[in-house]
């Protein structure tokens, strides 16, 4: 039976222990990223009165945490791993980066669970980009860790599909319900067989960092604003001007259709609904999209977005 250590925070670090219980291999440590993240009094509050998922996740399987260890490259992780004895590593969503005296001590191997299909899309969102481009597939991808992000030898992968519809949000539901049943064949096979890694195109690689801008720009096709809209859910938040005036879109309510109005520059107001906050908007292919649900950008504007839109806001209008 393999001995494994799990190390990461939300649905990719649970679906991973629910991969490892399904496989049958015996879970000798979990490190959740709270232990890094909260000094310990903080953290001890907060499993009390507001737990994570992850931490009830933990308890409600009895699982053993790995607790002294500020960073997965300290002394006292090390240690621990060793003598856990633990045969594989699995990582789902970590900050850090591994050194190489981390990641060599489990006998078999330390594999990060990457939610794009490398070498494509290496990075710290695949999710984001991945519909923010119009990819029509996303997938997860088992590697082995090695001294750079997202660039060991693949394991396993299995391709996601990405719908019109999609936002980050419910992209990476299904990518971490995949990871699950990949996750568990291949520690089954780990167990039971010896898989070659297959190395990395580098011709084929990309790399995506944060983006550097959410403002949306009108000028590009309906589709394109559409993506980035829902892309960017739910970590970050898209934005446009009316005048001096930001507002974010709904990204669940999105619609694009043909211009039938008498207006064809880009980013040109063609219809407002102040009482359902819809606007629609000429964008650069000639199609107007049109937005329902949109609201003042800071939070405590909110609750205006439909008086400012009443009073502002007129057909006609360009989005600067």
């Amino acid at each position: 039976m393999l001995k494994v250590v799990i190390i990461g925070y939300g649905e990719m670090f649970t679906n991973l222990i629910a991969a490892t219980l399904d496989a049958g291999c015996e879970i000798v440590g979990v490190l959740r990223n709270e232990r890094i993240k909260y000094n310990p009094l903080v953290r001890k509050i907060k499993d009390v009165f507001n737990p994570s998922v992850e931490y009830n996740y933990i308890k409600s399987y009895n699982l053993p945490e790995i607790k002294e260890s500020k960073s997965v490259n300290s002394k006292n992780f090390r240690k621990e791993l060793l003598r856990l004895n633990a045969d594989i590593i699995l990582v789902g969503s970590w900050g850090e980066k591994f050194e190489k005296l981390t990641y060599d001590i489990p006998k078999i191997a330390t594999i990060n669970a990457h939610p794009s299909l490398l070498p494509k899309y290496r990075g710290p969102n695949p999710y984001y980009w991945t519909i923010k481009n119009c990819e029509q597939e996303s997938g997860i991808t088992f590697h082995l860790m090695d001294n750079k992000y997202d660039t060991g030898a693949i394991l396993a992968q299995e391709i996601v599909k990405i719908y019109p519809s999609d936002t980050g949000d419910s992209l990476k539901k299904r990518t971490v319900l995949t990871a699950r049943g990949v996750a568990s064949e291949l520690l089954k096979s780990l167990n039971e067989d010896v898989i070659i890694p297959l190395q990395q195109c580098e011709e084929k690689a990309s790399y995506y960092s944060y983006p550097e801008s959410l403002e949306l720009d009108f000028k590009h096709s309906a589709e394109s604003v559409s993506a980035m809209i829902r892309g960017a859910f739910p970590w970050y938040k898209t934005y446009f001007f009316h005048n001096t005036t930001a507002f974010t879109p709904n990204p669940h309510k999105i619609y694009i259709e043909q211009n039938k109005s008498a207006y064809l520059k880009p980013g040109t107001i063609t219809e407002i609904d102040f009482k359902t906050k819809t606007i629609a908007i000429v964008c650069g292919c000639g199609k107007i999209i049109r937005i329902s649900g949109i609201s003042l950008y800071k939070e405590k504007d909110k609750p205006f977005t439909s008086n400012y839109m009443k009073r502002e806001i007129n057909i006609g209008d360009e989005i600067i």
